[in-house]
């Protein structure tokens, strides 16, 4: 398979009064075209701040990149010049965003804002950008949308905001898109119908999907491949289906067992004991080691790198083979 995007030890950090905020430290992935990559974790682990290093959209200052590479089919977008950076965004890459009432701006028509993504990167007429706007809007299911084009990002419920973003980032027809927590605050029928349009939309234009989630109940259909993410590091990469079964990352086995379960109807639900360490000082040796069931000395000084499991899979846990059997 043709790689599209491959992040090589991405470091990120943050510049505050009380000192420089790691947020992402050493992050390694690549997706694949058609294939889809669910990045989980915690809120502050990490996940969005890569996703918008990738993009090119992090907020600078204070965030900056201090690391690593971007590749996107080979070429390192971390070395390109702005003006050719912003081309891709749109065209080659797209992004969704967690919040489609505030990524959408809230004084032009939804037909309007998606007209604009031809009219700026191929420079069609208005009439025809508005045709192809309102084709758009029919694709992702929104009803009577040749009417609905005139209408304001308010005027649309959480659910049809969110797939006016999903056309949006459609609309050029990129190689990956990038999913930030697409389904928050949605409830679970609209997230299922959500997540069902993404995944027909994927398979139809044959792009590479990074899907950003902490909820893995909703990843667990639609991923080929999961990244976990802890305090700004990869702990874990499996295949979807392997990952479930016998998660080799105590963070991870905390995450499953956090789920509720129909086979446990009046058990007490697990919690992973404790918080996500400060970004500011992460605890030397392995990040999760304040939290972990299985902590041992050597946790507490020596920082795990990420062990091979298998041919596809691996763990940043000195005692995977302990959390894989267990």
């Amino acid at each position: 398979m043709t790689t599209l995007l491959d992040v090589r030890d991405l470091r990120v950090e943050f510049r505050t009064r009380d000192g420089a905020a790691r947020a992402v430290n050493g992050v390694s992935y690549s997706v694949d075209a058609g294939e889809t990559l669910a990045v989980l974790g915690e809120s502050g682990s990490g996940k969005s701040v890569t996703a918008q290093a990738i993009m090119g959209i992090l907020d600078s200052p204070p965030g900056r990149v201090t690391g690593g590479q971007v590749l996107f089919q080979g070429r390192d977008l971390l070395t390109m010049d702005r003006d050719e950076r912003r081309r891709l965004r749109g065209s080659r890459m797209a992004m969704i965003f967690q919040d489609a009432l505030s990524a959408l701006n809230p004084v032009l028509s939804v037909g309007y804002q998606l007209a604009e993504m031809y009219r700026v990167h191929e420079g069609v007429s208005r009439k025809e950008a508005r045709a192809r706007a309102v084709e758009l809007m029919e694709r992702v299911r929104i009803p009577a949308a040749r009417q609905r084009a005139g209408d304001y990002p308010h005027q649309f419920s959480g659910g049809m905001r969110q797939r006016i973003m999903i056309a949006m980032a459609l609309a050029l027809e990129p190689d990956l898109i990038i999913a930030d927590e697409p389904t928050t605050a949605l409830d679970v029928t609209v997230q299922a119908q959500v997540m069902d349009l993404l995944a027909e939309l994927q398979a139809e234009y044959k792009m590479g999907l990074i899907l950003i989630t902490h909820d893995l109940g909703v990843v667990a259909d639609v991923a080929d491949r999961i990244a976990v993410m802890y305090a700004g590091r990869i702990v874990e990469t499996a295949p979807v289906h392997d990952l479930y079964k016998r998660p080799a990352h105590p963070y991870t086995r905390g995450l499953l067992d956090s789920i509720p379960r129909l086979d446990r109807k009046g058990r007490e639900l697990y919690a992973i004991k404790g918080m996500p360490p400060s970004l500011l000082g992460i605890p030397p040796g392995c990040p999760f080691n304040p939290r972990c069931p299985r902590v041992r000395d050597m946790c507490r000084t020596d920082l795990p790198p990420l062990h091979r499991v298998s041919e596809d899979r691996s763990s940043a846990c000195h005692f995977w083979k302990e959390t894989l059997d267990a």
